[in-house]
């Protein structure tokens, strides 16, 4: 139903409820001016609009707040925050890092001619459309710190003790990197122990978010649900 055909509909049981309300207060229907008649029903309109959240009927379609409709994203990583705003999650961080098995270690490369190791790290998430620092220490302050590698996810990053290295883990035991010169970005088994880790970061969510968007349709029939459960408080009124 358009949002017109609910106005004009809403305006109809308005005119219905005044009339019912001069039928029972008198028996008979008393003549008013367009002017105070709608005054004296958007008055009764509001109080039943703010008791309806109250009432057994509307509580079945409560009103969805702007706070759930719009969360705070961000394609930025940050310190202490994962970026959501791309939507990627630590799936897909694994699964666009085996696109560049076999490309060449070269010092401060980011491009599939060779990459070293923070330079994979930047170009995969901003192949995700999310912006990361380039060298490993600044790497290594983005996201939200891991625990230890027992809480580690796919997609999270390890960094060793002095901060000169690091790797994307797969899990199962096994981390994606670009090791050093005269070698090429490969999948090996994780060899860092807990103790030797500085940091383990997680820059994205590990898995997508079960909390289903909020449409502008779904939350224009709330209003709508609310508005006709004010009117049925309004009517139930009218008739006692």
């Amino acid at each position: 139903m358009s949002v017109d055909a609910v106005l004009s509909r809403i305006d109809e049981i308005r005119t219905r409820i005044d009339a019912l309300r001069s039928e029972v207060a008198g028996g008979t229907t008393t003549t008013t001016t367009t002017g105070s008649s709608g005054a004296a029903s958007s008055t009764a309109f509001a109080d039943a609009l703010s008791s309806a959240a109250d009432d057994p009927l509307s509580a079945s379609t409560p009103a969805t707040s702007a706070a759930t409709a719009a969360p705070a994203t961000s394609v930025d990583a940050g310190k202490g925050t994962l970026a959501t705003g791309s939507g990627a999650t630590g799936a897909d961080v694994v699964a666009d890092a085996k696109k560049y098995l076999g490309v060449p270690y070269v010092f401060g490369g980011t491009t599939r001619s060779g990459m070293d190791c923070s330079g994979l790290v930047q170009t995969v998430f901003k192949d995700l459309g999310v912006t990361m620092p380039r060298v490993v220490p600044d790497q290594a302050d983005m996201g939200v710190p891991v625990g230890s590698l027992a809480d580690a996810k796919p997609g999270d990053l390890i960094v060793p003790k002095g901060e000169q290295h690091i790797v994307i883990y797969l899990g199962d035991g096994k981390v994606l990197h670009a090791p050093r010169p005269g070698k090429d970005v490969r999948i090996v088994d994780n060899w860092y122990k807990d103790s030797d880790i500085a940091t383990i970061r997680r820059i994205v969510p590990s898995e997508a978010s079960a909390t289903p968007a909020v449409s502008a349709g779904s939350v224009a029939s709330s209003a709508t649900d609310l508005q006709t459960a004010a009117l049925l408080s309004m009517m139930r009124g009218g008739a006692a």
